[in-house]
């Protein structure tokens, strides 16, 4: 069992940047994908970025390419996701997930999941 706590949502203005981060505990040690993921109110959860144990792979929505960027430390079981120059658009719960196998789009790939933080974008 892997237990993931995200921190770092809040209030920004659109342009700002927030800093998301995902602690892991338990079974870490075998753990390869970690991901964020979102979803706005009434809508469905979607893929915003996933890298792997090494860092070496990396994916990115489109909507989120050159402004959020995803890294690992691997030290402190954590994973983070810096969002630059946020749009009212970003604003949703964002969710850290995590699993065993190679990092995927789908959140379906991922067994373990966090209860998620809340990120508000003002125009």
């Amino acid at each position: 069992q892997v237990q993931l706590v995200e921190s770092g949502g809040g209030l920004v203005q659109a342009g700002g940047s927030l800093r998301l981060s995902c602690a892991a505990s338990g079974r870490t040690f075998s753990v390869d994908a970690m991901a964020w993921f979102r979803q706005a109110p009434g809508q469905e959860r979607e893929f915003v970025a996933a890298s792997s144990r090494a860092g070496g792979i990396t994916y990115y929505a489109d909507s989120v390419k050159g402004r959020f960027t995803i890294s690992r430390d691997n030290a402190k079981n954590t994973v983070y996701l810096q969002m630059n120059s946020l749009k009212p658009e970003d604003t949703a719960v964002y969710y850290c997930a995590a699993d065993y196998r190679p990092p995927n789009y789908s959140d379906s790939d991922y067994d373990y999941w966090g209860q998620g933080t809340q990120v508000t974008v003002s125009s």
